[in-house]
């Protein structure tokens, strides 16, 4: 039999290579000699930037910055050169990201990504030709405004006076935008962005009502996100004639997606497809006899890009049968059925505090690894017994 093990990251607990470690000790656990490829995947959430640092053999740069609660944190970003050009990957989960975010903070309408200006600052300091820039994993919702006033732009109140983005509230406060002294360093370098290009900025799938309480948003303060993120939107479509209101990526990391579309001219793109340039994953699923795949919470949400689905999006093009191992079992899970996953299985196993899952994570990982391929072991070997008394007559 022929493993592929290809695992998301348990936000906030275990990052991909974290989670795949734990996949292969419970595989080995079954049999020591199974043949196995084990492919730690990136969806430009947290671990991005380091991944694709040491695919391409690059250096980490770390950059005392604003963090998203507005404390000062150290961050990192990636640098790499290729056929003679420095490409920067930046992560906004290093520097925006909701681990970061003090669980007694966790509100998006007060936290900010200006620190993910700091860091496109600080890259093109180093003359950079291209930025990479990975969105997931946010604590963030101000639409990018923040990361948009680090490189320059100005937002105005009726007054005429500068508004200082701290958060998603602050963009009701806003009457017009200017973007006259926006570094213009940014015109000389490409950017692209790594994002779920099916997270829009407004409406009723926008961002603020489909992500606003894992963020830790109250029912109320949904609304209120929401309703500032349709303001920033009509600005600018005001100031600059563009309608990010429901484009493909835009309400990427909290609105992140909108703010680097119009102020850095930025190209979105389906995660999966840029990010595929550097990590070859079809090859090697498609010779596998099953997948492994892993996500912290598998629910409703999971068939809209996030890895366990795309894995299986990839794998059902061989009818390659996908397991995922996943912390949480969320709302609407079985929906994932119809997406490509055959099977899914928790590694809770017995009531516990978030904490406690979280330490017992590694262990419970690959414990739960184990079961499920066992429980593979056994269909196998049925399978096998009927095949014999076919031939036997």
């Amino acid at each position: 039999m022929k493993i592929v093990i290809v695992p998301s990251g348990f936000k906030e607990c275990l990052d991909a290579n974290e989670v795949a470690l734990a996949m292969e000790r419970g595989v080995r656990r079954v049999d020591p000699s199974i043949d196995m490829e084990v492919i730690p995947m990136i969806d430009g959430g947290e671990g991005f930037a380091k991944t694709i640092v040491d695919i391409k053999r690059g250096e980490l740069i770390y950059k005392n910055v604003t963090g998203p609660a507005g404390q000062k944190i150290e961050s990192h970003f990636g640098i790499f050169v290729e056929n003679g050009k420095r490409t920067a990957v930046i992560e906004m989960a290093a520097v925006a990201g909701l681990k970061l975010v003090p669980r007694n903070q966790r509100n998006p309408l007060k936290t900010t990504t200006y620190g993910v200006g700091e860091l496109i600052l600080a890259a093109l300091d180093l003359g950079v030709d291209n930025i990479l820039i990975g969105c997931g994993d946010s604590g963030t919702s101000d639409g990018g405004a923040g990361m948009a006033q680090a490189l320059g732009v100005h937002f105005f109140d009726k007054n005429r006076q500068i508004v200082d983005i701290h958060g998603g509230e602050d963009l009701l406060k806003v009457d017009s935008i200017e973007t006259a002294h926006l570094d213009r360093r940014l015109q000389d370098v490409s950017i692209n962005v790594a994002c779920n290009w099916k997270n829009i900025l407004c409406g009723e799938e926008g961002v603020a009502r489909v992500f606003g309480s894992q963020k830790g948003a109250t029912p109320k303060q949904v609304e209120q996100l929401s309703a500032a993120l349709e303001h920033y939107a009509a600005l600018i479509e005001e100031a600059l004639g563009i309608d990010v209101r429901s484009m493909p990526g835009s309400g990427a990391s909290g609105g992140l997606g909108a703010g680097l579309m119009v102020f850095t001219e930025a190209v979105l793109h389906p995660r999966f497809d840029i990010i595929m340039n550097y990590i070859n994953i079809e090859e090697k699923i498609s010779i596998a006899d099953i997948v492994l795949t892993a996500e912290g919470s598998l629910d409703f949400q999971t068939p809209n890009g996030k890895i366990p689905a795309e894995v299986a999006r990839i794998a059902k093009k061989n009818n390659t049968p996908v397991i995922a191992i996943t912390g949480t079992i969320g709302k609407g899970a079985n929906v994932n059925y119809d997406a490509g996953i055959d099977a899914y299985s928790s590694i809770i196993q017995k009531p516990t505090s978030l904490e406690k899952a979280i330490e017992k994570a590694p262990k419970w990982i690959e414990e739960s690894t184990e079961s499920v391929l066992r429980q593979v072991a056994i269909g196998y070997g049925i399978a096998e017994k009927r095949n014999l008394k076919k031939a036997l007559g």
